[in-house]
């Protein structure tokens, strides 16, 4: 089982080309997944912002980023969230538990549209947290 703390940046209709740069200066594989791709917004000017980038350098750093919507707030500099991601779905519930505690929920811990569980909130101290509890393979391994 596996858990990882990522930072994940914020954009404003920039995440492509800043994961793109951080590729440059870090290497690796990177994915972008647009919010087209998932049919997550209804704004027509947002199909091609990026929903979800995530960099893997080959020493392992990961970095992930996507653009802010444009019905969500976006303040440079308050632009980052604390990812907590992997496969141990009772520890990742526990912790998303913990967090909730004097919390705001943006978005409730539940399956996404990629099949995973995710959810997304601002804690007590103002601190934005994302998790994502990896779907089990269907086979029975994780």
């Amino acid at each position: 089982m596996t858990i990882r703390l990522n930072p994940y940046l914020g954009f404003r209709d920039d995440a492509r080309a800043a994961m793109e740069f951080y590729r440059s200066v870090f290497g690796g594989e990177l994915t972008l997944s647009t919010f087209g791709e998932f049919h997550a917004s209804e704004d027509p000017a947002e199909r091609d912002k990026i929903m979800h980038g995530m960099l893997v350098s080959p020493n392992g750093l990961v970095l992930m980023g996507a653009d802010t919507p444009n019905s969500m707030g976006y303040t440079p500099g308050d632009a980052f969230s604390v990812s907590l991601s992997g496969d141990d779905e009772d520890a990742l519930r526990g912790y998303w538990d913990g967090l909730t505690e004097g919390a705001t929920i943006g978005e409730p811990l539940a399956k996404a549209p990629w099949g995973d569980s995710f959810g997304m909130l601002r804690d007590r101290f103002g601190v934005n947290w994302l998790v994502n509890i990896t779907a089990a393979d269907p086979s029975g391994q994780a």
